[in-house]
């Protein structure tokens, strides 16, 4: 019998919503960032240690401001740093909606693909072997390492 890790509908209403949350999630997300990989591996990056000297240096910073030369933007770190705050938690719960969604995609399709390899199996047993020669030959590559050597083999 062919697994079911899980059974999922979705209404009409349902999508809509959901379609509705992430187009409002896609307007607010509009000013956000987009490094390309180059600026993803130049930039300074803040980890953890990091954070906490930052913390500790932007209160110190905050209480000397006087020591501060007027071309550092105080102002401008001590907003990056509410706004960071203030989107951390909202970006936990989107990635664990997303790896939630991530899961979902993977249990739905091994629960096609394992109902799909039991209906082959019944289908050859069945004495449908003719009908599926076509589905046997678009599937070599995927099921018969053999069959994929000689295709290339042909190509080359």
């Amino acid at each position: 019998m062919s697994q079911n890790l899980l059974s999922l509908t979705f209404s009409d209403a349902a999508l809509a919503e959901i379609d509705a949350a992430l187009n409002t999630l896609e307007a607010h997300f509009t000013g956000f960032a987009s490094l390309s990989p180059d600026q993803r591996r130049n930039i300074l990056k803040m980890g953890d240690k990091t954070e906490a000297f930052c913390r500790q240096t932007m209160l110190l910073a905050g209480q000397n401001a006087q020591a501060i030369p007027p071309n550092l933007n105080m102002a401008e770190a001590q907003a990056d740093m509410t706004s960071l705050d203030q989107l951390r938690p909202r970006l936990h719960r989107l990635r664990d909606l997303q790896a939630r969604g991530d899961d979902t995609d993977m249990a739905l399709g091994s629960d096609i693909y394992s109902f799909c390899l039991d209906a082959y199996a019944s289908l050859k047993i069945a004495g449908k072997g003719a009908a599926l020669e076509t589905l046997r030959q678009a599937m070599a590559v995927r099921f018969n390492r053999g069959a994929k050597s000689k295709v290339e083999s042909a190509a080359g």
